[in-house]
C-alpha cells in the first residue's frame, strides 16, 4: 500500500530577503551608546520598529559584554534580530541567533505603480518599489509621513516632496524635486559615491554611507535652499545649488 507522506495540512516556509540596519559599534561601548543617544534624540523614531543587526566583527570583547550591550540597546527600544560576526564563544542561550552571508542588495519586490496613501494606524508604512531594467526608479508623487521608500539598487528620484517621518532609503542617489523634510539614507549598500541633491533643504537626518548628519548639524544658511550633499574624507559635505 502507497503511503501519504504529506499531510492535507502542510506547514509552508519560505525563504525571504529583508532590509535590515546593520549596527557596528565601537570601543568603549559607553562613549558609541553615546553617539547613539545622541542620534536617537535628533531623529526620533529612527529605530522604532526596524530590523536591527549587530556587527560586532574584530571586536575584542566576551559573551558578558556582549550579554550587557544587547541589554543596553533594548533598553533604547533597539531590538537585535541577529548578530554578525561573532565567534562561538561569544553567544550563548536567549541571544539573537548569529548571522552571516548578508548581501548589500535585497531580493525583495516594490510597488511602484500603487498610489501612495496616507498612514492610519501603522507607525511605518513602505513604498515598494518593482524592480525596473535600469538601476533607478522614479516616484511620482509625495511621499506622506510615516512611508518609507526603500531601493537598494540604484537611485531613487522623487517628483515632489518628502515630508516630514517620511524615508527614503538608497543604494545610490536621491534625487528630490521638492521640499526634503523627512529623512534620507543615499549610498545605503557601501556607495560612499552617492550624493542628496533636493529643491528645498529641510531634512530631519541625512545619511550617506552610513554617515549622518541630522537637522542640527545642518548651517543655517542652507535651510531652506536648493542644495546638493556628498561625501568627503567621511564627512559630509554641502553646497547650495545655484
Amino acid at each position: 500500500m502507497t503511503k501519504v507522506l504529506t499531510a492535507a495540512r502542510s506547514i509552508r516556509i519560505k525563504g525571504r530577503s529583508f532590509l535590515a540596519v546593520v549596527l557596528s559599534p565601537d570601543l568603549p561601548f559607553d562613549d558609541w551608546l553615546t553617539r547613539l543617544d545622541d542620534l536617537a534624540a535628533r531623529s526620533a523614531g529612527f529605530f522604532l520598529g526596524r530590523p536591527v543587526v549587530l556587527d560586532i566583527s574584530d571586536l575584542s570583547i566576551d559573551r558578558s559584554q556582549l550579554r550587557q550591550l544587547i541589554a543596553d540597546l533594548s533598553s533604547r527600544n533597539v531590538r537585535i534580530m541577529g548578530i554578525e560576526g561573532a565567534r562561538p564563544s561569544q553567544l550563548e542561550a536567549g541571544m539573537p541567533p548569529a548571522m552571516k552571508g548578508g548581501r548589500p542588495v535585497s531580493d525583495f519586490d516594490v510597488n511602484a505603480d500603487a498610489p501612495a496613501e496616507t498612514p492610519k494606524a501603522s507607525p511605518e508604512v513602505q513604498i515598494q518599489v518593482q524592480r525596473p531594467s535600469s538601476a533607478s526608479i522614479v516616484i511620482r508623487e509625495p511621499v506622506r509621513s510615516g512611508q518609507s521608500v526603500i531601493f537598494p539598487d540604484g537611485d531613487v528620484t522623487v517628483i515632489g516632496s518628502v515630508a516630514s517621518g517620511a524615508e527614503i532609503i538608497a543604494g545610490g542617489s536621491v534625487h528630490v524635486y521638492g521640499s526634503l523634510r523627512g529623512r534620507v539614507l543615499a549610498g545605503s549598500v557601501g556607495n560612499a559615491s552617492a550624493r542628496i541633491f533636493c529643491r528645498k533643504l529641510e531634512a530631519e537626518l541625512l545619511a550617506i554611507d552610513g554617515i549622518y548628519k541630522t537637522a542640527d548639524d545642518l548651517a543655517t544658511d542652507l535651510r531652506g535652499q536648493a542644495v546638493q550633499l556628498w561625501l568627503e574624507d567621511d564627512a559630509i559635505m554641502a553646497e547650495k545649488i545655484i
